[in-house]
């Protein structure tokens, strides 16, 4: 995913502990999501404005791009 490929995020998952790499996943996703804007629209208005989806998306893209990414940078 673009969030996976964002270099920041990654050097944050090789070298940083957990949280610091959710600092970089979540500015990573913010980045990928205000891309989409122009052809995504609705997304991003539940994006914005629901925090609840705001919340389920973040978690949801973070487990499956850190827990992947860690398990990987460990071996």
């Amino acid at each position: 995913s673009k969030v996976a490929a964002d270099q920041a995020y990654q050097n944050a998952i090789k070298n940083a502990d957990r949280q610091n790499a959710r600092i970089e996943h979540d500015r990573a996703l913010q980045k990928v999501l205000l891309g989409l804007l122009t052809d995504q629209t609705e997304l991003y208005k539940l994006f914005s404005d629901n925090d609840s989806f705001r919340k389920w998306l973040t978690d949801t893209v973070f487990f499956m791009t850190y827990e992947g990414q860690a398990g990987a940078a460990a071996r």
